[in-house]
């Protein structure tokens, strides 16, 4: 979406700006983060649980991931059986102790590289662990769904969206009372299927409506489709309910601005540079409100900070003469 806004500036002042982009090229990029949903982490599971009926499809795991640990039933069963004895008293329960606990460790560890945790895993280290997780039954009733979505994810980064779709729907068959599944599938509809992700992202929001990251998502949707009274209650409702996350004040003057409401777009950028002073886009689009209304020093000291923050808003910017003209970036 491209809306252009031009007005006149003094040569010097524009000067001033573009020189000011020059000069802090090395500051790191800043951009308003998306609210996040709730995480797709299962909770802590210790060692081999009772298998459910559910079955499990097979899954060919490509890439070059390295081996994780071997879980239940394998290692649980050469365990005990290393230390069971016929006799109960002479059982080395100690040594069964310490067996249980590696297990659990072990177990501890493929979760986290199946929900990518620490953000180091690569995806074929991701679907070797989730699919492990799902071989084993390791966890139970609507449960299962995180490993579905951690590993339609991990699909998906590797360009196969057939088996991301996959199971994505087959997370929402084994969760169809809870919002994440729902508005993970959303998010993956929402790349190639409008009306899919919205039905997705209302359906999430029925069953919480507190989601507050699908409400950011149907407000992005809507704003594509130029639905700005939707995009302006769902942003709403999302800074009601966490009216300290600077990124939706200023995603919610984006909509103001695309309105031509250029005060409520001021007061909403200023409340998000207020909350976190180094969101580049905040001042960015505060500095194009203060420029169809006519302040051209205060929209040029915006853009000078916004670039400084973030370079890559310089692409955003364009001069002819003594006319600049900006082109909003996208959500």
């Amino acid at each position: 979406m491209r809306h252009l806004i031009s007005w006149q500036l003094s040569a010097l002042l524009f000067v001033a700006m573009a020189a000011g982009a020059l000069d802090n090229s090395n500051q790191s990029s800043q951009s308003p983060s998306s609210p996040p949903a709730d995480s797709a982490t299962p909770p802590d599971t210790g060692a081999a649980t009772t298998p459910p009926t559910t079955s499990t499809p097979s899954v060919t795991v490509t890439g070059k991931a390295p081996p994780l640990p071997k879980l239940a039933p394998d290692k649980f069963i050469e365990c005990y059986g290393t230390y069971k004895s016929t006799d109960p008293e002479r059982i080395d329960w100690v040594s069964l102790q310490i067996c249980e606990n590696e297990l659990a460790r072990d177990t501890r560890i493929v979760i986290d590289k199946c929900t990518n945790r620490d953000g180091q895993s690569a995806p074929a280290v991701a679907i070797q662990a989730c699919t492990e997780l799902l071989d084993r039954n390791l966890l139970e009733g609507h449960n299962r769904f995180y490993p579905f979505v951690n590993r339609a994810m991990a699909y998906y980064a590797q360009g196969d969206k057939p088996h991301a779709l996959d199971d994505y729907n087959t997370a929402v068959k084994f969760a169809p009372k809870k919002a994440q599944p729902y508005f993970y599938r959303g998010v993956f509809y929402a790349q190639t299927d409008v009306a899919a992700a919205m039905r997705d992202f209302d359906t999430a929001l029925s069953i919480d409506p507190k989601l507050v990251a699908a409400l950011r998502q149907r407000a992005i949707i809507s704003l594509g489709q130029k639905k700005f009274s939707g995009a302006l209650a769902d942003f709403s409702e999302a800074l009601r309910l966490r009216p300290k996350t600077a990124a939706l004040w200023s995603e919610r003057g984006y909509v103001s601005l695309l309105q031509r409401d250029y005060e409520s777009a001021l007061k909403d950028e200023a409340e998000a540079i207020r909350r976190d002073p180094q969101l580049a886009r905040a001042y960015f689009l505060r500095g194009a409100a203060y420029g169809d209304l006519g302040d051209s020093p205060s929209a040029v000291s915006d853009l000078v900070t916004a670039v400084k923050l973030d370079p890559s808003l310089d692409h955003y910017i364009s001069s002819e003469g003594k006319t600049a003209s900006i082109a909003l970036p996208p959500l």
